[in-house]
């Protein structure tokens, strides 16, 4: 049986990424205001990835998507500064080694764009996520970069590349 694979988005995996990415949010409790679910990008990741310096990746197990994340420009931030973007996994994709994998390909993919650093807001209370971005490099910061929308996201990490 073949395993999972980290792609590029297409337009047809629109739904099921922001489905994947409202699944993990309301599982974990995550408001619903301020955070990734209620982006208006969120429905057309694809379009929005469109863009100069910005790639999103789909995990495909069989025919489902499973996971995703991206990496665009910082929002609002005068430098040369990405941002990793809406990176979820359903929960039967987690502890399988794809999230670094997945960290992995967004870093390369940044560096290949000429980003200087990876900037990226999580949740205190995602700790598992939080091991795995110290895991590949990312320090934490004591406030925010740029403006995201995300206020309801309180931990800023960062990452040289």
């Amino acid at each position: 049986m073949k395993g999972p694979i980290i792609r590029e988005i297409k337009k047809e995996d629109n739904a099921s990424v922001a489905a994947v990415v409202r699944r993990v949010l309301e599982d974990l409790g995550v408001p619903k205001v301020g955070t990734a679910y209620a982006d208006k990008a969120l429905d057309h990741m694809y379009e929005n990835y469109q863009r100069p310096r910005a790639s999103y990746f789909v995990v495909e197990d069989g025919s489902e998507v499973v996971g995703c994340a991206g990496v665009a420009p910082l929002d609002n931030y005068e430098g040369n500064v990405c941002e990793l973007q809406k990176m979820y996994f359903l929960e039967e994709a987690r502890g399988k080694g794809i999230g670094g994998k997945m960290i992995q390909m967004c870093l390369k993919r940044a560096k290949e764009y000429g980003f200087e650093k990876c900037y990226l807001e999580t949740m205190p209370y995602m700790k598992v996520a939080q091991r795995l971005y110290i895991k590949n490099g990312f320090e934490y910061l004591d406030a925010p970069l740029g403006d995201t929308g995300h206020y309801s996201c309180p931990v800023w990490m960062i990452k040289e590349l």
